[in-house]
């Protein structure tokens, strides 16, 4: 249905729970009450700059959500980061939240559904924003306020509405440096594949959105971010498996 929409025409679809929440692969999300899930329809060019480095999407729809937390006044230090390719983090620690992007492709269009699942006032089954902020209270003698789920969906789609804007005009360097502000992995080592694999130090994003790697045998490789993910409790990048 959504390919037929006009191409002016925005389509954003909000659950307040889900029973069959999906994830990367097989991978199931849970959707309790208070966490923010939506899908969203957008329609990006094939010649234009994003939409010859569409891998770059999910990661700004991810750095969207970041932002839309960490650029109100008050609220920049609340810890939320961008996991590669597509989490939201309480710093190292926790995932809050994940992104999901489909595509169809029609003559010279990419149609993206892109969906998100945040959570926002559910302490369960980890933890969720409104916890990091009444933490940062506490600690810090302040009294910052709540978000709602409404709120926090209304913020990330209009700071992704700025990011693709930025990239279309500027491509990847408009916005790498607030993405990489924003991320967990700048200089870390890991190893790819196994923990006997080559141990490799993270460079950054490539201009196609993948994960440049350096290793002393190999120099400086890509890693796709389709099928890959980091595991955080073993430090290394590895495949997914389906």
């Amino acid at each position: 249905m959504t390919v037929h929409l006009p191409r002016d025409m925005g389509l954003l679809v909000v659950a307040t729970q889900q029973s069959q929440g999906r994830g990367r692969g097989r991978n199931a999300w849970l959707s309790p009450l208070g966490c923010a899930m939506f899908t969203l329809n957008v329609q990006i060019e094939l010649n234009s700059k994003l939409g010859q480095r569409i891998p770059f999407l999910q990661h700004l729809v991810a750095l969207a959500v970041v932002e839309a937390v960490c650029s109100l006044p008050g609220y920049q230090d609340i810890d939320l980061r961008v996991k590669w390719p597509n989490d939201i983090y309480y710093g190292n620690l926790m995932k809050l939240g994940g992104v999901l992007v489909t595509s169809t492709v029609l003559g010279s269009t990419f149609h993206l559904l892109i969906g998100c699942g945040v959570n926002v006032t559910n302490s369960n089954p980890t933890v969720c924003i409104n916890d990091l902020i009444q933490s940062y209270n506490l600690q810090h003698n302040c009294s910052l306020q709540p978000l709602s789920c409404a709120q926090l969906i209304a913020r990330t789609v209009n700071c992704l509405e700025a990011l693709i804007d930025n990239f279309q005009q500027g491509g990847p360097e408009s916005v790498l440096p607030t993405y990489y502000k924003r991320w967990l992995h700048s200089g870390t080592w890991v190893r790819l594949w196994s923990e006997d694999g080559p141990e490799v130090q993270v460079m950054g994003l490539d201009h196609n959105g993948f994960l440049q790697v350096h290793s002393k045998e190999q120099g400086v490789v890509s890693v796709e971010p389709d099928g890959n993910s980091f595991d955080m409790l073993k430090n290394l990048v590895v495949i997914k498996t389906h």
